[in-house]
């Protein structure tokens, strides 16, 4: 079970704080909490060799390459001036939730 709440969500744009990879911002194309990882776009490049099935013919064959998998830790969303910061929730006058950057106060959601 996730130690923490994932605070990142599908299509954040979030920042690379640390690892191979560190300073590059993408966006996130799906997160996986049972694992605690977050796929971004054109961070984590794995390569996959991928052999032809027939009666799936629109699936890539060959050596193909697509992001791989980050731990949710080493990814802060971006800030607009692209710097990284923390997710905080916050409750509304209205009692909905809200996300809330720690560093500028911006309202994600």
């Amino acid at each position: 079970m996730a130690s923490h709440p994932i605070r990142i969500r599908r299509d954040d744009t979030v920042v690379v704080v640390s690892g191979k990879d560190k300073g590059k911002t993408g966006k996130v194309l799906r997160v996986d909490r049972k694992r605690d990882k977050i796929f971004v776009a054109g961070v984590n490049m794995v390569k996959r060799h991928q052999r032809a099935e027939p009666g799936r013919p629109n699936l890539p064959v060959g050596v193909i390459e697509k992001e791989g998998g980050i731990h949710v830790s080493n990814v802060a969303i971006a800030e607009k001036d692209g710097s990284p910061s923390r997710v905080r929730i916050e409750r509304r006058e209205d009692g909905r939730r809200m996300r809330v950057t720690k560093k500028s106060g911006i309202e994600l959601d």
